[in-house]
Order: C-alpha cells, then sequence, then structure tokens
C-alpha cells in the first residue's frame, strides 16, 4: 500500500488514489471497533434510538396527527437517517488525519486520501444501517413503500455532501483553533436536533418560524426528502439547489483553507501541551 513507484500514466495514477483511498477507508471503518459487526450494530442501534425516541416523544406529546399522511415510523426514519448521514459525515472530516499526523509519512498517504476515506467510511456504515433497519421493518412489521426511492437516495447523498463541505470548512481551521473548532462542531451537531427541521413538516410551518431553518442545507434535504417519500406531499419552502451550492461553496472555501494549512503544517501541532 505505502510502497514507492514508478512514473505511471495518468490513468494508472487514478486508479492507484482509488486504491489507496479505499484501502484507507477500510482501516478507517476498522478503527471504530476491532470487530466489523460489532461496530454496525453499534451504530444500528444509536439509529433505533433516535427513532424510538422521536416516536415516543411525538406520541406522548400529541403530534402524529400533525405528521404527513402516510406511515408515520417512515415520516420519523426520513429525517433521522439524514441527519446521522450529515452529522456522522461531519464529525467523520474534522477527525480524519491532519497534515502533522504520522500517517502522513507514508509517501503515497495524502490529507486528500485521509479526508476521502473519512468521508466514504462514514458514509457507508449509513447507508448499510439504513438497508438493514429499513428491511427488518418491511419485513417484520409492515411493507414500506417509496414513491420515488432515487430520488429519496439523491437527497442523503446531498445531506452527507453538505455534511463533508461544512466538516472541511471545520478541518481547515482545526489546527490553528483546535478548542473553538471541538466546541464549534459539537454545537452545530446539536443545533441540528432542532434546526434541520426534522420534526416539523416545513408547508405546516407559519412564515416567521421559517427564518430559523431555511438557512440550514439539511433542512431543505429532509424536506425535499419526504417529497420523494410520501407521494401526497409536495414541499414549498425548500429546494435542492440551495444545499447543493451552499455545499459546492463551502466546499471549496474548506479545500483553500485546507491546502493553507497543509503547506504551514508543523509537527509541534501535535505534541502536548
Amino acid at each position: 500500500m505505502f510502497q514507492a513507484s514508478k512514473p505511471q500514466t495518468s490513468t494508472g495514477s487514478a486508479l492507484r488514489l482509488l486504491a489507496l483511498i479505499y484501502h484507507a477507508t477500510v482501516r478507517n471503518l476498522r478503527k471504530t471497533h476491532g470487530n466489523a459487526v460489532v461496530g454496525l450494530l453499534m451504530n444500528m442501534m444509536q439509529t433505533v434510538v433516535f427513532v424510538l425516541a422521536f416516536f415516543m416523544m411525538f406520541s406522548f406529546m400529541g403530534w402524529r396527527g400533525s405528521a404527513l399522511r402516510g406511515d408515520f415510523l417512515l415520516y420519523i426514519m426520513s429525517g433521522i437517517f439524514l441527519f446521522m448521514v450529515h452529522t456522522k459525515a461531519m464529525s467523520a472530516v474534522v477527525q480524519s488525519e491532519g497534515p502533522a499526523s504520522a500517517m502522513m509519512k507514508h509517501a503515497p498517504m495524502n490529507t486528500v486520501i485521509a479526508i476521502a476515506s473519512a468521508a466514504l467510511g462514514s458514509l457507508y456504515i449509513q447507508i448499510l444501517s439504513m438497508v438493514i433497519i429499513l428491511g427488518v421493518y418491511h419485513l417484520a412489521f409492515t411493507p414500506i413503500v417509496i414513491d420515488k426511492p432515487v430520488g429519496a437516495m439523491g437527497m442523503l447523498l446531498l445531506s452527507w455532501f453538505s455534511g463533508v463541505a461544512i466538516g472541511m470548512v471545520f478541518l481547515s481551521i482545526k489546527p490553528w483553533f483546535p478548542g473553538f473548532t471541538q466546541i464549534a462542531s459539537s454545537v452545530y451537531s446539536r443545533a441540528n436536533m432542532i434546526a434541520s427541521g426534522k420534526m416539523f413538516v416545513a408547508n405546516q410551518m407559519p412564515s416567521y418560524m421559517l427564518a430559523f431553518f431555511t438557512w440550514n442545507p439539511l433542512f431543505h434535504t429532509i424536506d425535499q426528502c419526504r417529497g420523494f417519500v410520501f407521494i401526497n406531499y409536495n414541499p414549498h419552502f425548500s429546494n435542492i439547489a440551495y444545499p447543493f451550492w451552499l455545499s459546492i461553496g463551502l466546499l471549496f472555501i474548506g479545500m483553500l483553507g485546507e491546502h493553507f494549512t497543509r503547506k504551514n503544517a508543523s509537527i509541534s501541532w501535535q505534541a502536548k501541551r
């Protein structure tokens, strides 16, 4: 994996880079837990706990009638899955190997591979958990009907992409302000418990409340996803263009910041104070 190689063509270099990303992704997945099955089960349990907690909260507070017509549990899961994908992607990118990491001493390894492997690893584990949970629910409880599965999957990927873009911005400033980055990323993740809008239906929200949510790209992807999942819901106050272009802009800002940080990397960043 980390051996010096002879000059290659552009196609060979691209394939070699993809191979490095693949091996780094596998390593990143195995870091969370020595047993891959146990690691997957732990992630699934976290998602299931979120779903059950929101299900009980909606039931006890009598909010089930304000949800969409259709499978109520699918309505909850459509928000939880996208929230988990977005948050986990951001956290994985922020915690990826930095330019002063020991892994960067290996010649083929670089921060691009580290970031890509962290992002892809989080996407893999979240999609696998989602498929298993939906499969169990479909087989053991009630059949699931998704109106436009391709569009719903697209919103899941857009939620992941926006999480990666926001994580890149945090990662670019992490070596300079580690304490602030840790607090800011944690606050953002906690704030998304409410600000993502996964507990609300955008079409039923008053206009004065929409201003508290429309800035958030996750709010748009969740609302649009529900439009693809449920045949009788048509989103009016969200769109796909905003989270896409915002993520593109944040990704470029994060890449520029990461490039500047990498050029000024110092081994002393890893020293304990």
